[in-house]
């Protein structure tokens, strides 16, 4: 394994950082817990500045867009003032208050609704093309599983079709055991994925902190 040591003493903190931090979790020390504790309240003090940096870029951004007039200036234009309305609504009113809950039960939703509709018509649209590029058992099957699982959840003009709706239903069927399954593989691969790069992380061998 190769290490690249141009800036040392940034890799000799991110490594010493993280192996204080993990060793907090198994070792039962005093010093390693309020070592843990401290260095994790400065990552999440550290995340938030980030946070804010990235909306302010964000802004600045759409901001040139629109002083320019540059193409697309028009959705800068919204999602600046936008961004501005829900700034002051929930400000004012708190993350949980009446105009915040409001702007985020009658814009977000409605927003993501209509997002997850346009994805379900995609969807069929690349399984019509697929059936026509390539008709093989792996496709019949995938356009089978993504019907059951469209017709399950909007019924056609509000008719249940027998065998597919129900607590033993095809869709339920699919979704409790092959859907299931495939997320748990998802998510058991993130988090392989993520110790691995953990791990790399600590021997120096990757340093996304920069050097």
């Amino acid at each position: 394994m190769k290490f690249n040591l141009r800036a040392p003493i940034s890799t000799v903190v991110a490594m010493a950082v993280g192996l204080i931090v993990l060793a907090g979790y198994f070792i039962q020390l005093p010093l390693l817990t309020s070592l843990r504790r401290i260095f994790l309240q400065w990552g999440v003090i550290l995340a938030a500045s980030a946070l804010v940096v990235g909306v302010v870029n964000l802004l600045s951004v759409h901001w040139r867009k629109v002083s320019t007039q540059q193409k697309g200036g028009v959705y800068s234009a919204v999602l600046l003032v936008s961004f501005a309305i829900t700034l002051v609504v929930a400000g004012y009113s708190g993350p949980t208050g009446g105009g915040t809950m409001w702007i985020f039960r009658y814009v977000q939703i409605p927003i993501e609704s209509s997002l997850m509709a346009i994805l379900a018509v995609a969807l069929a649209y690349a399984i019509a093309r697929l059936l026509r590029r390539r008709t093989d058992a792996f496709s019949i099957v995938f356009a089978i599983t993504v019907l059951a699982a469209l017709l399950g959840l909007a019924p056609i003009l509000g008719v249940e079709i027998p065998g597919l709706h129900g607590p033993d239903g095809l869709r339920d069927l699919l979704a409790r055991i092959p859907a299931l399954a495939g997320a748990r593989g998802i998510l058991l691969g993130v988090a392989l994925g993520a110790i691995a790069t953990a791990l790399r992380v600590l021997m120096g061998a990757d340093r996304p902190y920069g050097g």
